[in-house]
């Protein structure tokens, strides 16, 4: 083993090459995580904190009958549960005049939200960038795209509001825009405008109903055990109970499966890192002929050379996935602290996954010593005299 360390770091050009190759390798698997899987993450974590919470409940079939007070009341006696708050949902036509021209825009999405329990339960509140969130039932937040669409709406604008109610029926009623809201990365209510649960059901002849339960968790991981429970203790209802990950499944699928594809081309260049180890270890090979020669005829077996060469792998292994893991973890450490944004404007969920940092060093490891078992066979092939008369 000292003589494989003595004959690797003699070749210090050589080496440093090889562990170059590792820890590109490692570095670009790091990379991708950070920015595909922040991202991924950055978009579960929007959606959760806007839309859906940690559990979404809904009817299979239509709205929600049952009083949404004691849907709320039974899921804030749980521990694990912060805040649980209704949602009602439709499609409005809007208009507002400005500077004397009228402005017309249909098929806006609005959100009808207890104000009290949603600044609770969801950060809809936060992206509230000017005036404040709906306070009465005459008021209404507007996203950032809305408000440009109907012209620059701003606050105290007068915005009038049309709604097809449950009968087929037009429903008309004027706002006053008490806030404008813009989420980092559009992820919010920037193309919805926001209103008062109760003044929707009035609007869309729905007294009493509900179109979904967004319940926030003090800890995620409980999602499914609460959902379950849920379920059981209103077995006669026609509840669907979904974690996040189920309610946001249609909206996460295809990014899914471009993060296992990013995953797959970092795994093949590190891959490549390996084919360049090969070609370093027999650099290395073909540069020791003459002491392999000398320890072939001084009674070194075939199987020492064997192990010193494989050894030289294991070290540049060693080597470079440490080097390789340490750079990874200060590219993340500078997301994390920057905090790192996708095209300037969602920032990432930067988190340090451990299984797959160390999955990631023992694979570069595994695959450096695999890297140098064909260069090592090739040493073992040599014959004393025509290594000696080569070197």
């Amino acid at each position: 083993m000292k003589l494989a360390k003595r004959m690797l770091f003699n070749k210090r050009g050589s080496l440093i090459g090889a562990v170059l190759a590792v820890t590109i390798g490692i570095l670009v698997i790091h990379v991708n995580f950070v920015i595909f899987q922040g991202l991924f993450d950055a978009i579960v974590r929007d959606i959760s904190e806007y839309r859906n919470g940690d559990i979404l409940v809904t009817n299979e079939d239509d709205y929600i009958d049952k009083s949404d007070s004691s849907i709320v009341s039974w899921f804030e006696r749980i521990s694990y549960v912060v805040a649980a708050t209704p949602r009602l949902s439709a499609t409005a036509e809007m208009e507002i005049t400005k500077n004397g021209n009228l402005i017309e825009k249909t098929r806006i999405p609005v959100v009808g939200v207890d104000p009290f329990n949603d600044i609770r339960a969801s950060t809809v509140h936060e992206t509230v960038t000017e005036g404040t969130y709906v306070f009465s039932r005459n008021s209404i937040v507007l996203g950032n795209t809305v408000s440009n669409d109907l012209g620059g709406a701003v606050v105290g604008d007068n915005v009038k509001v049309t709604i097809i109610d449950r009968w087929g029926e037009e429903q008309t009623k004027r706002f006053t825009v008490s806030g404008i809201a813009k989420s980092p990365g559009g992820q919010g209510f920037d193309y919805s405008a926001v209103i008062h649960i109760d003044t929707l059901r009035d609007m869309t002849n729905r007294e009493g109903q509900t179109g979904s339960i967004m319940v926030k968790l003090n800890d995620p991981t409980k999602a499914f055990e609460v959902k379950e429970f849920f379920l059981l203790s209103f077995p006669n209802d026609d509840f669907l109970a979904e974690t996040i990950e189920e309610s946001a499944e249609q909206q996460l699928a295809g990014f899914r499966s471009g993060i296992a594809m990013i995953n797959m081309i970092g795994y093949f260049g590190m891959m490549s890192s390996a084919f360049a180890i090969v070609t370093i270890q027999m650099m290395l090979v073909n540069g020791k002929t003459k002491e392999i020669g000398v320890m072939r005829a001084i009674g070194a077996k075939r199987k020492d050379i064997l192990i010193i060469f494989i050894f030289q792998g294991m070290l540049i292994g060693a080597i470079g996935a440490g080097v390789g893991t340490a750079t990874g973890l200060g590219y993340t450490i500078y997301a994390k602290e920057t905090k790192m944004s996708f095209n300037n404007s969602l920032p990432l969920e930067v988190s340090y996954n451990w299984e797959k940092i160390i999955q990631t060093a023992l694979a570069s490891f595994i695959l450096a010593i695999i890297a140098s078992l064909y260069p090592s066979y090739r040493a073992t092939k040599l014959l004393p005299v025509e290594a000696m008369r080569t070197g």
